[in-house]
């Protein structure tokens, strides 16, 4: 009884602080519009939140992945989930690329916007920063040493690292099994960190938020609203008609009680415009709702760099919106082509506020370097599109993992069935839930010498 009440505390707790998110946010637009120029001079706020979530990134990714893996004994089920995952995240970004390409050609976004000197140079200058060729996109998954992986806070060579190091564990049998359990120990600290990390949100979306409305001001909302609003429409007609679709024939479930279950952390990447803010709440929550560790493992970390829905849309969109104000229009031809380079481009735009520009600045150098001046003409209301792309990027990725979770037959579908039905519920505190969403475990305790049979890191 004294457990129930203090865990019923435990989520008073961060019920709270959650409404000091939405508070936060409320108080940085007005701030935002009444005061500009003291608003601004809050950025760092709202960049040093981001940077201690993203500071915990590598380390979660490496332990999920790890404990994904190791605790699975048969390499060629790993290959199998992760061969689905990569299928899916291509079929899916080629869609929503493609309703981008409708949308925009629908809309006829940008026609009637004059181009200055000083939007020129903000193209030119995003242009300059995206020049990355395939070939060094590959390489640049290669860290430099084992550790740099970490230290440098790239996604793609933590992922490389922490399947090495998975498949050699699981190679290794049960010699490698303390070192699994000592993996799991790490997984509880960080994401005990990680939670005390989360306490400082309020004050970082206040920043982030502020900084935004005090920069952007009115004008430059009304005059790109046609692009902004044909955006959120569409991203919002995929979660809910594409994605929500999906979800219901494979698995029977309703897309808006998926959501609900992520509330907090859409509310969190909504005032930190980054969905990497809410890369380690994701993995925590789909063990929860009952997925597999290993499709957990595999699927959310890799979803993040191959897996970008609203980045696809925003990047085929935002083409046509240059052509059209640049008073150039793009041909079929060169929309299907367009549209082909970028299904390779957004893989490895991580959902970091402003990846999504310098994508969109390198396709079209590519393709129509003559346009790519007009790639400042969207720099002022990016911020606010960006907003709407990590969301989408975020239920993309929630959404394969049930999926895939599902298609694998590493779904628990009675335990997702009590979560989201509030029955079970989420530790905020550690989130971490032992046990759980675990393949090839045993939920009787067991005694002293077969910790093989128990949960990675019990």
């Amino acid at each position: 009884m004294s457990t129930q009440t203090e865990q019923s505390k435990r989520r008073d707790r961060t019920h709270y602080l959650y409404i000091a998110v939405i508070v936060a946010v409320l108080a940085g637009v007005a701030l935002g519009f009444a005061a500009p120029g003291v608003a601004v001079e809050l950025k760092p706020l709202g960049t040093g939140f981001v940077n201690l979530i993203k500071m915990m990134i590598s380390p979660v990714i490496f332990c999920t992945i790890v404990l994904g893996i190791g605790s699975v004994r048969k390499a060629a089920k790993v290959g199998a989930v992760g061969g689905l995952a990569l299928g899916y995240f291509m079929v899916m970004s080629t869609v929503a690329l493609a309703i981008g390409l409708v949308v925009g050609n629908v809309l006829h976004p940008g026609s009637g916007l004059e181009l200055t000197e000083e939007v020129k140079s903000v193209g030119a200058a995003q242009a300059d920063g995206a020049s990355e060729s395939t070939v060094d996109f590959l390489l640049g998954i290669i860290p430099t040493t084992l550790v740099s992986a970490f230290t440098e806070g790239q996604v793609l060579q933590t992922l490389l690292v922490a399947l090495l190091v998975g498949f050699a564990l699981q190679a290794m049998g049960a010699t490698g099994e303390p070192i699994l359990r000592g993996i799991g120990h790490l997984q509880r600290l960080v994401f005990r960190v990680l939670a005390m990390i989360m306490w400082a949100a309020p004050v970082g979306a206040f920043g982030a938020i502020a900084a935004v409305v005090g920069e952007t001001g009115v004008d430059a909302l009304t005059s790109l609203a046609v692009i902004m609003v044909g955006f959120y429409v569409t991203c919002a007609l995929f979660v809910f008609v594409v994605l929500g679709g999906l979800l219901k024939i494979v698995t029977g479930l309703n897309v808006f009680a998926l959501l609900k279950y992520l509330g907090r952390e859409f509310l969190l990447i909504l005032s930190t415009s980054s969905s990497e803010s809410a890369l380690p709440r994701l993995i925590a929550k789909m063990e929860h709702l009952g997925v597999g560790k290993p499709v957990v493992g595999i699927t959310v970390p890799t979803g993040y760099s191959f897996n970008l829905d609203g980045t696809a849309i925003y990047l085929t969109m935002a083409a046509l919106f240059v052509a059209e104000a640049m008073g150039d229009p793009l041909s079929l031809g060169e929309q299907v082509s367009l549209l082909v380079f970028m299904i390779i481009a957004s893989k490895g735009a991580a959902g970091v506020t402003g990846a999504g520009l310098a994508t969109l600045a390198g396709g079209l150098q590519s393709h129509r370097p003559d346009l790519v001046d007009g790639v400042g003409l969207i720099v002022g209301i990016d911020r606010f599109m960006s907003e709407a792309r990590a969301l989408t990027n975020f239920a993309g990725n929630a959404v394969a993992t049930v999926l895939i979770g599902t298609w694998t037959k590493e779904l628990d579908k009675e335990r997702m069935n009590e979560v989201l039905a509030g029955r079970i519920p989420f530790d905020e505190q550690s989130l971490v839930d032992d046990g759980h969403g675990a393949p090839e475990t045993t939920s009787e305790p067991t005694p002293e010498g077969s910790a093989a049979k128990k949960p990675v890191g019990v």
